[in-house]
């Protein structure tokens, strides 16, 4: 089910693409570009405008995770996000991703010292800089699998809400009551896809900072 969300994702963005118009758009173009600006949007509010680079990775998330949780709204399909196994690949996807800016960025050194905290006085420091250390290394630690279960959770509660809701009802309500559910199905699939792409950009913002002007600096220094 994870391969068939992968290629629909490919599939459906190529289809909603179309042939790219600056002058007249298609629905199909003016959709794409909502989905653009509203992930371009978070970036920039979370990290700032230098995290603009990190747009396809979040992208992938977002959409790929959408489409993922979808699926389960449709007959002979089920979401690839109600499996445990997806959503902790996801996870560990999200958790390598942010470390490696953090490293790429800061180098290894700094990339842990950033879990130390903030500077403190000496004396303070020898206390409470290794508490604060090893809380957020274990803090981050387990985040792959806080990312994992939040959304195997809530996708696999979906799916056994709708399946044991609609089994209570009689014959004659097998439609009415499979459309309600399956609109509140949007929403979490929408909402969950949502979460982890914030968490994500959050993750991502904590270790990555705009890089500095060094030509300006060095000619504000000369």
């Amino acid at each position: 089910m994870f391969v068939i969300a992968c290629i629909l994702t490919m599939f459906i963005v190529y289809l909603l693409k179309g042939k790219l118009s600056e002058d007249d758009p298609d629905k199909g173009q003016l959709t794409l570009e909502a989905g653009y600006l509203a992930i371009k949007d978070m970036i920039t509010s979370i990290i700032g405008e230098h995290g603009y680079r990190h747009l396809p990775v979040v992208a992938t998330f977002a959409i790929l995770i959408l489409v993922s949780n979808l699926m389960g709204q449709f007959p002979l399909f089920m979401s690839p996000t109600a499996s445990v196994n997806v959503t902790f690949a996801l996870g560990i996807s999200s958790f390598v991703y942010y470390n490696y800016v953090g490293i790429a960025e800061n180098g290894p050194i700094g990339h842990l010292r950033h879990f130390a905290g903030p500077r403190l006085p000496f004396m303070i420091a020898i206390f409470i800089t290794p508490l604060i250390f090893a809380i957020e290394l274990i803090s981050n630690s387990i985040r792959p699998m806080t990312l994992g279960v939040r959304l195997f959770a809530n996708m696999f509660a979906d799916e056994q809400v709708f399946i044991q809701i609609t089994n209570l009802f009689p014959p004659f309500t097998q439609v009415l009551v499979p459309l309600v559910l399956t609109v509140l199905g949007v929403f979490v699939a929408v909402v969950q896809a949502f979460v982890f792409t914030l968490l994500s950009l959050i993750y991502i913002g904590e270790v990555s900072h705009a890089p500095h002007d060094e030509h300006h600096a060095d000619e504000h220094h000369g």
